[in-house]
């Protein structure tokens, strides 16, 4: 059975319905957020970037990042309104989260090493996300997102 590594609480600002989590230096990465970011694609995965389409247009979403040693247990789906699996090839290790208005931020976290990982993202309190984008326009940790890594195997 998987055991949880590490657990990170960050904000992650979110502007025209996108935020990122990507290489924390990405001068060399072949398509660096926002480029290609694709509209209504929950999360998309390029090398070294994943993409996330919010339901939201601009707010601050709460973002749980979670490090395992293995597959983690299945959430339950009932819980949430989106989820996803993805591959996600790390050069550093170290990984920052990047706002479409805002570039890269001060949250940044330490998967373990470089190399090959495996992602699961889930996501809750879309409509309400949205609803919020309708009416008031902003809104802190109504979008929740919990964004798992494990090593995939070479």
């Amino acid at each position: 059975m998987a055991s949880l590594e590490q657990r990170l609480h960050v904000e992650a600002d979110v502007g025209y319905h996108a935020f990122a989590l990507q290489e924390s230096d990405d001068a060399e990465l072949p398509v660096p957020f926002p480029d290609d970011f694709r509209q209504g694609l929950f999360l998309n995965s390029f090398p070294g970037r994943l993409d996330f389409y919010s339901a939201g247009h601009t707010h601050t979403a709460s973002l749980t990042i979670e490090v395992w040693d293995g597959r983690p247990p299945e959430p339950d789906p009932s819980g949430w309104d989106e989820q996803a699996e993805a591959e996600f090839d790390s050069s550093s290790g170290e990984v920052a989260v990047w706002s479409m208005s805002l570039g890269r931020t001060d949250e940044a976290f330490t998967l373990g090493s470089a190399g090959p990982w495996h992602v699961r993202a889930s996501c809750r309190g879309r409509a309400e996300a949205a609803a919020l984008s309708e009416g008031e326009g902003t809104g802190e940790g109504v979008e929740q997102y919990l964004v798992q890594f494990w090593h995939a195997k070479p």
